[in-house]
């Protein structure tokens, strides 16, 4: 397999703990953000978006989508699972993952930074826009999982919930945002407490500056 990804895109982070978690170990290809490597003519005819993370599969398959990538790879990789049996809480897991990755991080991502910069915005509201965006999508996440026991998201062991939960706060964190959730910092420093969570860490990575 083949990871192209860049060592700060959240959701490239995203597919580094699925794939830690299943034991696999791609290959990485980088792709620089800031310096627009994933608009190159050769990137676009992989990945059509331009968005990190895409994965090639063995046999030349490619995917897109880091929440369709990691269930892909739960499917071909059952263990360890990252959705519960259970139909209503994988659901919920589901939910989880997908306020932050369809609610929160596309809102305040590079391609939607910019976007306002060239409308005119100064960085000061720029800035602060991403945060007010974060801020209420955690405050959300934070509600959902008020009555699930720990120390994961969803239990005693790591889901999908919690792979999307870690990269999120490490964004929150970019952004100066105030880390008021106890809980969403107990399920990170119990996270960072496997291998899989912290080998895929934006510092550990080739590229990382």
């Amino acid at each position: 397999m083949i990871l192209h990804g860049y060592f700060r895109s959240t959701a490239s982070w995203r597919v580094r703990i699925a794939l830690n978690l299943k034991g696999l170990a791609p290959q990485q290809v980088f792709h620089h953000l800031r310096k627009g490597e994933q608009r190159a003519p050769d990137y676009l005819a992989l990945n059509p978006q331009g968005l990190l993370p895409t994965l090639v599969t063995d046999d030349g398959a490619v995917l897109t989508q880091s929440l369709a990538i990691c269930e892909y790879l739960d499917e071909l990789h059952p263990e360890p699972a990252l959705l519960p049996a259970d139909p209503l809480k994988r659901a919920r897991v589901r939910a989880v993952a997908q306020v932050i990755a369809c609610d929160i991080h596309p809102v305040q991502n590079l391609k939607v930074l910019q976007n306002l910069r060239e409308l005119g915005l100064a960085e000061e509201a720029v800035q602060s826009w991403a945060a007010v965006v974060i801020e209420e999508g955690l405050d959300a996440v934070d509600r959902l999982l008020a009555d699930n026991p720990g120390p994961f998201a969803f239990g005693a062991a790591p889901t999908l919930a919690d792979i999307l939960i870690v990269p999120q706060l490490g964004n929150a964190r970019r952004f100066n945002v105030d880390l008021r959730w106890p809980r969403l910092l107990e399920i990170e420093a119990a996270c960072l407490q496997l291998d899989a969570f912290k080998s895929a860490a934006p510092g550990a990575q080739p590229d990382a500056e």
